[in-house]
């Protein structure tokens, strides 16, 4: 029996990329099934002129789309794993992680300049993401850091547009919409460790709709979900209270988890980072684990200190 399946997701360029892929796959695995798209504006895309994160709040790219959901308005909604807080309103939830793409961040540079390393003292750097600025502070002190917003081609533009040096963004949504040929270089994640869940999209559907639940199931891949359960369990145990970036990454050979999560001050002074392995069946302690970890490390005082006017928030987006 033909059917309809509506997709919720936000209007940006790449949600609508993730959206219609998610939407392909389904058609192409259903051909009965009529899949359409529900463009929704959330608090995150109204808010463009003050940096994400000055703005308080908790999942302000993704709770317009969840109470939509609730209303029966859609039937799945399709997010940025880095953008999904921890908790779901009741009646919803994660339902699958899909293959990872890429979790590096990325560096357009101006032209003639070939690594981040190689700019000159007080270069200015442009990102929004705290977890970003921390990291590479905590390598060269001396970079400028400027908060920019805007669609991934926006922040592209401006390299020139604010006479920037470089531009950070994440390798997936280059890769997504073609801007590949635009980068000038990856950054390991030794440098610049990945948000919590960052390349990966997640589907989220009514707990109770067991029709919808079994279309969608196809999409989750086990690897890319043990990684992420891990590094979202991590940001679940430090979450209550934290003002300062963090920033968590898994990856998964055979049934072995490698698990290295961080926190830092927004200044990059203090930069706090350690790796686990586990069993794949024990993701989520192993996650909350090194949380524990990091905090009898010292994370404590960080995570309960207010950096200038920049506050950490799950459910931010970076592009």
């Amino acid at each position: 029996m033909a059917r309809t399946l509506r997709i919720g997701t936000r209007a940006s360029q790449l949600a609508l990329w993730q959206a219609n892929w998610v939407k392909s796959e389904l058609e192409k695995r259903y051909p009965d099934l009529t899949v359409t798209l529900t463009k929704i504006k959330t608090q995150g895309d109204k808010i463009l002129d003050v940096p994400l994160a000055m703005v308080g709040g908790k999942g302000l790219f993704v709770k317009e789309i969840q109470e939509a959901m609730l209303r029966n308005e859609i039937d799945i909604a399709v997010h940025s794993m880095k953008d999904v807080p921890t908790f779901f309103p009741e009646g919803t939830a994660l339902r699958c992680i899909t293959e990872r793409e890429d979790c590096r961040d990325i560096v357009i540079l101006r032209p003639g300049v070939t690594s981040w390393r190689e700019l000159p003292q007080g270069a200015r750097i442009g990102t929004s993401a705290l977890r970003r600025k921390a990291q590479l502070l905590h390598i060269r002190p001396d970079l400028q850091m400027i908060d920019i917003r805007g669609n991934v081609q926006t922040r592209i533009n401006k390299l020139t547009e604010e006479n920037l040096d470089a531009v950070i963004l994440a390798a997936a949504g280059m890769k997504r919409l073609g801007f590949e040929s635009q980068i000038g270089e990856y950054l390991s994640t030794d440098v610049s460790l990945p948000a919590i869940g960052q390349g990966a999209l997640g589907l989220e559907s009514r707990i109770d709709d067991d029709v919808t639940n079994d279309l969608i199931d196809f999409f989750n891949h086990p690897e890319t979900a043990w990684a992420v359960r891990a590094e979202r369990a991590f940001l679940k145990r430090l979450e209550g209270g934290c003002q300062v970036p963090i920033a968590c990454y898994g990856t998964v050979a055979g049934d072995q988890l490698e698990l290295t999560g961080l926190v830092a001050d927004c200044e990059g002074v203090h930069c706090l980072k350690k790796t686990l392995t586990s069993h794949v069946d024990a993701c989520e302690a192993t996650g909350a684990s090194l949380a524990d970890d990091l905090l009898i490390m010292g994370a404590g005082p960080i995570l309960n200190e207010v950096y200038g006017t920049e506050t950490f928030n799950p459910g931010k987006e970076e592009v």
